[in-house]
């Protein structure tokens, strides 16, 4: 049984009469998480995770027709069984598990292994059929443990701070830019916002979740800023906002970091290998923890890892989507 079909809406369930993460409005979309290349707006509905509910507003508008669901909650939908579970991916960002006549499929969106504090934990769903993300789905992408970029952000923002220069970092401003400062040495001088960083990061503190003291920079009483750290969206790099701070040393955090020349392009003096994406590894142990034996794979080289799984033994298809990925995020 095929419970999801791709059309030209993207991922829709017959039975159910509902879309996930669909590419333009439709009557009611399911979505994974909140960042713009997984949902659009406009659908007359939504449902998403109850830890979204104070991102929804600020993505989906004020007036959205919104539906919040628990992790692990099932909800029946004509004659779909759907439940929610964590993706740890971004703060909300969730699997959606579809089940219908004793058939399991599970759409993992964006998802991460690593847990961290700004989100629930990522939870392997058993299911039938599991569609994962493939954003860096190469052999060469294999992620260091958090805390030893987080080490080496403080000593480069300690560095900067020695040779009297401003620490300005690029992340995007919704989950990344909330890992970095959930992740940093808040001790070591003070952290300043650009306004989009700071108004999700907002909405994580009214999610019950504990972030450092920022300050927003458009209210900074200071000219002074070498001793601190700017967290800012990719946006905001080479704009007339950057010259309050005077003299700056910049990095940019993603996991695109890892391979060399990306930082020129980017045109910053440092880069931090840091993803909120399963790296190569992370994706394969996953699909055989799911014990799926169908295995769908979209966003990123979706070729590349379905047919490394079928030569697994895996029955395996992609699943293309109109939108770019992680690399869309730049104007988040």
């Amino acid at each position: 049984m095929n419970i999801l079909s791709v059309t030209t809406n993207g991922l829709y369930c017959d039975v159910g009469d509902f879309y996930i993460d669909p590419w333009q409005p439709v009557e009611r979309a399911v979505v994974t998480h909140l960042h713009g290349d997984h949902y659009a707006r406009g659908c007359k509905s939504y449902l998403i995770s109850d830890d979204s509910r104070h991102i929804a507003p600020l993505r989906l508008g004020e007036d959205a027709a919104v539906q919040t669901l628990a992790y692990g909650e099932p909800l029946i939908i004509k004659g779909a069984k759907v439940s929610l579970h964590p993706a740890g991916h971004i703060l909300g960002s969730a699997q959606i598990r579809v089940e219908v006549d004793g058939e399991v499929m599970v759409v993992s969106g964006d998802y991460k292994r690593e847990a961290d504090r700004t989100c629930a934990p990522f939870e392997v769903v058993p299911c039938d059929t599991f569609i994962t993300e493939a954003t860096f789905g190469l052999p060469i992408y294999r992620w260091d443990k958090q805390q030893v970029v987080f080490d080496q952000i403080n000593a480069w923002w300690r560095d900067n701070q020695a040779q009297g220069k401003t620490s300005v970092i690029y992340g995007y401003a919704l989950g990344k830019a909330q890992r970095i400062l959930a992740g940093v040495d808040s001790s070591i001088g003070p952290i300043y916002t650009h306004g989009a960083v700071e108004t999700l990061t907002e909405a994580y503190r009214k999610s019950g979740i504990n972030m450092p003291a920022t300050i927003y920079a458009a209210d900074a009483t200071t000219k002074d800023f070498h001793d601190a750290l700017i967290v800012a969206p990719p946006s905001a790099r080479g704009t007339h906002w950057l010259r309050r701070f005077g003299d700056v040393s910049q990095a940019f955090v993603s996991g695109w970091m890892r391979i060399r020349g990306v930082r020129r392009q980017r045109t910053v003096d440092r880069g931090f290998v840091l993803s909120d994406h399963v790296d190569w590894t992370e994706l394969m142990n996953t699909v055989k923890e799911t014990s799926a034996e169908r295995i769908g794979v979209t966003h990123g080289y979706t070729q590349v890892v379905a047919q490394w799984l079928g030569e697994q033994g895996y029955d395996t298809f992609t699943v293309e989507t109109r939108f770019r990925g992680e690399q869309n995020e730049e104007s988040e």
